[in-house]
């Protein structure tokens, strides 16, 4: 680290005072995702994209377990493969979160929601509170309820008080796509797909909503 000096000034017995530069402030954005089959964990990879390409913003990468009616074993702290699991100082460090699951029944899937279920202290808090936020889901089908899958997501996040950060019609990709995309966040149609495989529009928009975030996650901080 380069360290500069303040010139010693004439009558000023004391040495030369080192001024240590201003370390940068990184803004981190937390992407959590719940994923069974590896979509909407793509998703979640192309939304980091386009947060890392924000100048002062970097991505957070984190999952959630499985959740059953019949707990066999304990979870182990961390999976075996993937991200982390996610915890509440996560949340609380993060300057903007993006949310991501597939659909289950045009709601978000359960093991999500367990985890946002058991942030009430963070509500308490506040900590959340004018922070930006978005969301993003994946489906089998066409209509396999992608908007109310997003908009669930939100409910959440709106009590928390955060900013909900959609994606505009600005946007070409938002027109153009033939599969995912929406104004509530970004989407993905797997179509039965074994190996997802996201179109170059559902791609655009991914990056695009996480770049949305971070850009505004960076502003707020000044």
């Amino acid at each position: 680290m380069r360290v500069a000096f303040h010139p010693q000034r004439a009558g000023n017995p004391s040495p030369a005072t080192p001024v240590f530069p201003e370390f940068e402030r990184v803004t981190e954005i937390l992407v959590l995702f719940y994923s069974r089959k590896g979509s909407t964990a793509e998703l979640a990879r192309q939304v980091c994209r386009g947060i890392d390409a924000v100048p002062g913003a970097r991505s957070r990468l984190r999952t959630v377990p499985q959740v059953t009616t019949v707990v066999e074993q304990p979870q182990p702290a961390v999976p075996a493969d993937g991200p982390p699991y996610a915890s509440h100082d996560d949340l609380r460090e993060c300057a903007g979160l993006v949310l991501g699951s597939p659909t289950r029944f045009g709601n978000m899937a359960a093991p999500l929601k367990h985890f946002l279920d058991g942030t009430s202290s963070l509500w308490l808090t506040g900590v959340l509170a004018g922070k930006p936020a978005g969301v993003f889901t994946s489906t089998q089908t066409m209509h396999g309820g992608q908007e109310t899958t997003l908009v669930s997501m939100m409910l959440p996040l709106l009590h928390h008080g955060m900013v909900i950060v959609g994606l505009p019609y600005t946007e070409d990709a938002l027109s153009s796509t033939r599969s995912g995309g929406s104004p509530y966040g970004a989407s993905h149609v797997a179509h039965g797909e074994q190996q997802p495989r996201l179109s170059d529009e559902e791609r655009t928009l991914a990056q695009l909503l996480g770049k949305r975030v971070a850009e505004l996650a960076v502003k707020l901080r000044g």
